[in-house]
C-alpha cells in the first residue's frame, strides 16, 4: 500500500470516528473544530483540491440540523391539533413535555446555537412521522435529576444507526456513564489534532484547523414565536443578537441567526398591520402621562438606533414613538434597523408609527447599497427579501397627526393636485402651483414603488422629497429633480388651514444643508426652519456622525424630539453623538458623490443659491431633465409625443399612473438621468380594428406607440454602441 493510499484511509478513519461521536457534553468550539477537521479528512479522501472554508463547515452542520429541526417543528404543530380527550395528567403532561422540547429543538434551524449543534449534528434523517412515534410511542422518556432526555435511534450523516440520547436544557450529566464518555471524548479531541497533523503533514490544514479553534461562535438562531406573537422578550433577542452578531461575523452570515423563514414571517406580519393604516395616521395619546417621541432619519445605524430607544426608553402605553422614514441606505446595517422596528410595529402596533422614507423606494436602494446589502446577507435568497422588503416599503404610511396638532413626515408640503386638474385648458399654458391638503393626501396612491415625476400621484413625490425654503411661495425643487420648495408663508397656511400647530419633518442632515446660509446646518440634529403665527416648523435627523459611507463625514450630533401631554406643540429636542460601531464595508460606491449629486435620484443638494428657486419653479421639470439628457441619444431620438396623452383618458379604465415617455436610464458618471422616448416611424399592432371604443382604443394607440418608441430607442443605442466599440477597436 503506497503513502497516498495509506494518508487516505487514515483520513476516512477520521471521518468514521467523528461520525460516531456523541456531541452532547461538547461546547460549540469544539463541535466546530470537529467538523472542520472532518471535512479537511474528507477532502483528502474524496480528492478535493480546495481549501476547506468556514463556510464548508456551516455547510456540514446545517444540512446535519435542518432535518431534524423541521421534523421538531412538525411534532409541534401535530401535537397542538391533537386531542388529549381518554388520557390520564401523567401521559398529558408527558406531551406537553415533548412538545416543550420539540419546541426547543426547533431552534437548530440554523448553525451555531451552542445547544442546537450538540443535540442535532448527526441526526440528520429522522422523518416527522417517525420522530413522533419514538418520542411518544417507543420513546424512552426518563427524569433524571430535573431534566428530560428523549432517547432514540436515528441515522448518522454516513447512514450508520446511533442510539442517541437528547437533553432538553443544559443538565447535569445523566450518569456515571456519562462522566466517563465525556473524559473519552476529551481524550479523542485532544488526540485527533495530533493524528491529523501526523497523518495529513500539511501545514495549511493545521492553520485551517487553529483558525477554526480561534473563530468567535455565531449567535443562536432566532426562531420565529410558534403562536405568531411577537412579544418583549422576542424583541430583546432580536436586538441581542443581532448587535452581537454586528461585532464579530461577516455579513455574508447574517441568514444563519436571522433565517429567511423568520424573516418572512415578520415582514408579513408587520405589512399586515401597515396597509390597514391611512396615508396620515392619527395619533391619539391623551393620556395625562402619555409623550411621544419623534425620530429623524436612521440611515441604517444600527447600534445608534439602539443608544436612542435604550436611553429614552423602549415603546409602552404611554409612551409612542413616530419614526418619519428613511431607515436604510449608506449605512451598513439598513436591514437589522428595519427589521427590528418591524419588529416594534408587529407587538405594539398602536405605539409605534413607522413613516415612509424617500429612501424606502426601488430607485434609491438600488443607487445607495440597501439592495447589495440584503442579497450579500441573504445570497441565493437575497433577492426575494429584498423584493420583500420593497412589498412593506409600499404599505408604509406617508404621515402622521398627533394629539390632533403636530404633522409629521419624512419630506414636507406637497401640492393641490385639485387645482391643478381644473385648470386645464386646451391652450398650454404654465399651471401656478396651490398648496394641497390632508384630504388630499389621505387620497394619493402610496402603493407605488418609486415616487412619480408627473401624474395624479405627484404628490407621492412631494410628501417623500420636499424641502423648506428661506424664501416665500410654493416652487419646484431644482436641486433634487422632484418634490416642491415651500417658504414659511406656506407653513403658516398650512398650519392655519389644518388646525395644527407644528410640523416636524426630517430628509434633510447636514450633507444637504453645507453651503446653504439661510437654513440651520443640521450639526445639532434639528433646526427650527420656520417660525410663524400659527406654529413652527422644524427639521429633525437622527443619524450621527452621518453618513457611515460617502465622500465626506461629518461629526454631526443625531436628535430625537419628546412631545409630552398636554402641550404637544411645545417639543423639547435632545442630541446625542454617535455610539461606537463595528468596522463594516460599504455596499455602494463612493469614489465620487460630487458627481452623483446631479442624479435624479440623489438625496444631497449641491451647494448653490436658492434665489434660483421661483424661476426654475415654474418650469416643467420632465422638459428640463429630458434636454439636459439629449446628448445620450441620437438626433433621430430628439423628437417628443407631442399631446400623446391628452386624447387618453386612463382614469375612465382605472389606470391612475400610466407608463411615461421618460425613463431613467445610466448616465456617464454612475447615476441616472432622465431621457425621453422618442417616436417610432413604424408601430407594430397599428391600424386597430375599427369595432373598438375609447377610451380603449385611444389607450391601446398609447401603448403600443409607447412600446415600439422603446424598441426604437435601445435598437439605436445598441447600434450607437457597437458603432463605438468598432472605433476604439480601430
Amino acid at each position: 500500500m503506497d503513502r497516498e493510499e495509506r494518508i487516505k484511509n487514515a483520513c476516512k478513519k477520521i471521518v468514521e470516528c467523528i461520525n460516531a461521536m456523541s456531541f452532547v457534553n461538547l461546547d460549540d468550539q469544539r463541535v466546530h473544530s470537529l467538523v472542520m477537521m472532518r471535512e479537511i479528512a474528507r477532502g483528502v479522501v474524496e480528492n478535493r483540491d480546495r481549501k476547506v472554508t468556514k463556510g464548508d463547515v456551516t455547510k456540514a452542520l446545517h444540512s446535519s440540523t435542518e432535518k431534524m429541526a423541521s421534523a421538531c417543528r412538525d411534532i409541534v404543530y401535530k401535537l397542538s391539533k391533537m386531542s388529549y380527550k381518554g388520557l390520564d395528567d401523567e401521559r398529558i403532561q408527558s406531551l406537553l413535555r415533548v412538545k416543550e422540547i420539540a419546541c426547543k429543538h426547533a431552534k437548530v434551524a440554523s448553525v451555531g446555537s451552542d445547544l442546537s449543534i450538540r443535540e442535532s449534528l448527526v441526526g440528520e434523517e429522522m422523518q416527522p412521522s417517525n420522530t413522533i412515534d419514538a418520542l411518544v410511542g417507543g420513546a424512552e422518556i426518563m427524569m433524571i435529576e430535573g431534566s428530560l432526555e428523549v432517547e432514540a435511534e436515528v441515522r448518522n450523516e454516513d447512514g450508520h444507526n446511533a442510539v442517541q440520547k437528547r437533553p432538553v436544557t443544559r443538565a447535569k450529566r445523566a450518569s456515571d456513564k456519562g462522566v466517563q464518555d465525556t473524559e473519552a471524548q476529551s481524550k479523542i479531541l485532544e488526540d485527533a489534532p495530533v493524528e491529523l497533523e501526523a497523518q495529513l503533514g500539511n501545514e495549511d490544514d493545521q492553520n485551517q484547523v487553529q483558525e477554526a479553534l480561534s473563530q468567535p461562535q455565531l449567535p443562536q438562531a432566532l426562531i420565529w414565536p410558534p403562536d405568531d406573537r411577537v412579544t418583549l422578550q422576542w424583541i430583546q433577542d432580536v436586538t441581542s443578537t443581532i448587535k452581537q452578531f454586528s461585532h464579530n461575523h461577516t455579513p455574508s452570515e447574517f441568514h444563519s441567526i436571522m433565517p429567511i423563514a423568520v424573516a418572512n414571517k415578520l415582514i408579513d406580519s408587520a405589512s399586515s398591520i401597515l396597509s390597514k393604516e391611512p396615508n396620515c395616521v392619527e395619533i391619539n395619546c391623551h393620556g395625562e402621562d402619555s409623550r411621544v417621541v419623534v425620530v429623524g432619519d436612521i440611515h441604517g445605524q444600527f447600534h445608534d438606533l439602539l443608544y436612542l430607544l435604550e436611553n429614552v426608553g423602549f415603546p409602552s402605553e404611554n409612551q409612542f414613538y413616530v419614526f418619519n422614514g428613511n431607515y436604510v441606505d449608506k449605512g451598513a446595517w439598513g436591514l437589522e434597523v428595519f427589521l427590528l422596528l418591524l419588529a416594534w410595529k408587529a407587538y405594539m402596533p398602536h405605539r409605534v408609527y413607522l413613516l415612509r422614507g424617500n429612501h424606502e423606494s426601488k430607485e434609491c436602494t438600488l443607487a445607495y447599497g440597501f439592495e447589495k446589502e440584503v442579497k450579500t446577507k441573504f445570497g441565493d435568497q437575497g433577492e426575494y427579501v429584498y423584493n420583500k422588503c420593497l412589498d412593506c416599503f409600499k404599505v408604509l404610511p406617508l404621515a402622521s397627526i398627533i394629539a390632533g396638532s403636530v404633522y409629521t413626515t419624512h419630506g414636507g408640503l406637497f401640492r393641490s393636485i385639485r387645482i391643478a386638474s381644473s385648470r386645464r385648458s386646451r391652450r398650454k399654458r404654465i399651471q401656478r402651483l396651490e398648496l394641497g391638503s390632508l384630504n388630499e393626501l389621505s387620497e394619493v396612491k402610496r402603493s407605488l414603488i418609486d415616487a412619480p415625476y408627473e401624474g395624479l400621484n405627484i404628490v407621492l413625490a412631494d410628501v417623500l422629497w420636499s424641502d423648506p425654503s428661506h424664501r416665500q411661495g410654493l416652487s419646484k425643487n431644482k436641486a433634487r429633480g422632484r418634490g416642491l420648495w415651500w417658504g414659511p408663508d406656506c407653513t403658516e397656511a398650512f398650519l392655519k388651514m389644518s388646525k395644527l400647530k407644528l410640523i416636524i419633518r426630517s430628509h434633510e442632515g447636514p450633507d444637504v444643508r453645507a453651503g446653504q446660509h439661510h437654513l440651520g446646518d443640521m450639526l445639532n440634529g434639528y433646526c427650527m426652519d420656520h417660525d410663524g403665527e400659527s406654529g413652527k416648523l422644524y427639521t429633525l435627523f437622527s443619524a450621527p456622525d452621518y453618513p457611515q459611507f460617502g465622500r465626506k463625514l461629518y461629526t454631526n450630533e443625531g436628535a430625537y424630539a419628546v412631545l409630552k401631554s398636554p402641550n404637544f406643540e411645545s417639543p423639547s429636542f435632545h442630541s446625542f453623538k454617535a455610539v461606537e460601531r463595528p468596522k463594516a464595508d460599504p455596499f455602494f460606491t463612493v469614489d465620487d458623490e460630487d458627481k452623483k449629486a446631479s442624479s435624479n435620484h440623489e438625496d444631497e443638494i449641491a451647494s448653490e443659491d436658492v434665489d434660483d428657486e421661483i424661476d426654475v419653479g415654474e418650469q416643467d421639470l420632465r422638459s428640463m431633465q429630458a434636454q439636459t439628457s439629449t446628448a445620450a441619444i441620437s438626433s433621430s431620438q430628439k423628437s417628443s409625443p407631442v399631446g400623446m396623452t391628452s386624447k387618453v383618458d386612463f382614469e375612465a379604465l382605472g389606470i391612475s399612473n400610466p407608463p411615461s415617455w421618460t425613463v431613467l436610464l445610466p448616465d456617464d458618471v454612475d447615476g441616472t438621468k432622465l431621457v425621453q422616448v422618442p417616436q417610432a416611424l413604424e408601430v407594430e399592432g397599428l391600424p386597430l380594428p375599427p369595432n373598438l371604443e375609447e377610451p380603449h382604443k385611444s389607450a391601446y394607440e398609447y401603448f403600443f406607440k409607447l412600446i415600439a418608441g422603446l424598441k426604437h430607442m435601445l435598437q439605436t443605442r445598441e447600434t450607437e454602441s457597437k458603432g463605438q466599440k468598432r472605433q476604439r477597436h480601430d
